[in-house]
């Protein structure tokens, strides 16, 4: 059952327009600007705070800026490489360092979360190749490929499935698992959820078709590594995907689950009541956030106690160069 706090929370996300006297929602259409609406994220993020007990250190690979984030308590060996959500179009390490730190201090892995190209400046395939490039560099670091967890929400949490398909392509040792909570996986948005959701969701109406436009640029939307719908899973790691029955992505969270399990992944598809797009990050706001991200956490450490007996405990904060 919804709790109380996320009914109310989840009704001033959808109606801030009220609060803001304007009678009708925000409509995202070819008059939005881009640099303002990263402007403004910039400065809701400038005002979270980290968790206590959590430490960070830039670090810089080539071009691609990002941070480590490093709980107190830690498994030793195994790392989170996060991919920031933002609709391909805005987001970094600082937007997502609260974010990313929550999930690092819950499942106690040091995380890596990184700034990949962003549209509509840099389209398909640019994102997936900065998530490529700094996969293989913690290959080169040292870590095994069955200690790196991927995972991350929205266009990050697509980004994550494309990311798997492009490694077992290239023949890229694969991730011990990985979780995508809230992904678009038809970049053509034509799913019937786009439909029946759309005033049940918090995202920005038009929001997801525009977007997605911006990062298809001219290529093929049904190309797998944009779309992962479309991808062949078989054998792909375990994946955990999570979704609110209130979101545009509902189907298409759905429907790369289902063609997945035909090709034999173990996949948990966890379907949240009432909940909205990329809910588990909403933590500390809504108690459903909560559950999912110890759920998640579950997941990670369960799959990594499974095929990574030499994981254990380290109090050390020193992150890896």
């Amino acid at each position: 059952m919804q709790s109380i706090k996320s009914k109310i929370f989840i009704w001033l996300m959808r109606n801030k327009h009220l609060i803001r006297l304007k009678l009708k929602p925000e409509i995202v259409d070819e008059n939005f600007s881009v640099v303002n609406f990263r402007r403004r994220i910039d400065r809701m993020s400038a005002r979270m705070k980290l968790p206590a007990e959590v430490s960070t250190k830039k670090i810089k690979i080539n071009h691609i800026e990002g941070e480590w984030i490093i709980p107190k308590t830690r498994l030793k060996n195994s790392i989170l490489l996060y991919i920031h959500g933002g609709g391909f179009i805005s987001g970094s390490y600082l937007t997502h360092r609260t974010h990313v730190a929550n999930f690092a201090k819950k499942s106690q892995l040091q995380s890596l979360v990184f700034n990949y190209r962003l549209a509509p400046e840099n389209p398909f395939p640019a994102a997936l190749e900065d998530c490529i490039e700094v996969y293989n560099w913690l290959l080169k670091l040292g870590y095994k490929a069955k200690s790196i967890v991927v995972g991350g929400e929205s266009a990050g949490g697509t980004l994550t499935l494309s990311l798997l398909l492009a490694l077992k392509e290239k023949g890229i040792d694969l991730p011990n698992s990985a979780f995508s909570i809230s992904p678009v996986t038809d970049l053509r948005c034509i799913a019937k959820s786009f439909e029946y959701n759309e005033s049940k969701d918090i995202i920005p109406i038009g929001s997801s078709s525009l977007w997605s436009k911006y990062y298809i640029g001219n290529n093929d939307p049904t190309y797998h590594l944009l779309s992962p719908q479309f991808g062949n899973y078989k054998g792909l790691p375990p994946i955990y995907i999570c979704v609110g029955t209130d979101e545009i992505h509902l189907d298409d969270c759905e429907n790369v689950a289902r063609i997945a399990i035909e090709k034999g992944v173990d996949v948990t598809l966890r379907k949240w009541d009432k909940m909205v797009h990329a809910f588990p990050v909403l933590v500390p706001f809504l108690p459903e956030a909560k559950k999912a991200m110890t759920e998640i956490s579950e997941f990670i450490n369960n799959n990594l106690r499974n095929t990574n007996n030499e994981s254990r405990i380290d109090e050390s904060t020193n992150a890896e160069q």
